[in-house]
């Protein structure tokens, strides 16, 4: 997937106005390098990862943002870990995308407390879009 980028200003304040990051977790390199780039474009801060357990050893709750979590992973899915470690992010806002989903796995996504559940390939506006309202969400940071 490559971002399309267009000409103009993008709003430069989306990512320094909230003071919070995109925490990007995706084992495809080509992908999340697409992502990381299209959310840079829209100048919000990002930290990639490529596997939940590498996510895990690097953040910290007090930093807040948003995580953008692919559901097929290796060691552990986004599934396992939002059933598992949802509960710890301290209210921070998932999204969780995929290239294979299905209504239960949605449903399992949605019970196990994720902001949104997009299948690929998805719309980058639509994207920047959730991201925006996960940022703008009131947290306990």
């Amino acid at each position: 997937m490559a971002p399309r980028l267009t000409a103009g200003l993008r709003e430069a304040r989306v990512g320094a106005e909230f003071n919070r990051t995109v925490f990007l977790v995706d084992d495809d390199e080509p992908v999340r390098d697409s992502l990381r780039t299209l959310l840079e474009s829209y100048s919000m801060a990002v930290e990639d990862y490529s596997s939940c357990p590498e996510f895990l050893e690097n953040f910290r709750t007090e930093e807040g943002g948003c995580l953008v979590l692919d559901l097929h992973l290796p060691v552990m899915s986004g599934l396992e870990f939002m059933e598992i470690h949802g509960g710890s992010l301290d209210d921070m806002p998932v999204i969780l995308i995929t290239g294979r989903g299905d209504p239960a796995t949605k449903a399992r996504a949605l019970e196990a407390g994720v902001l949104a559940f997009i299948e690929k390939p998805f719309e980058d506006e639509s994207l920047v879009d959730l991201i925006r309202t996960a940022l703008c969400r009131p947290t306990r940071h």
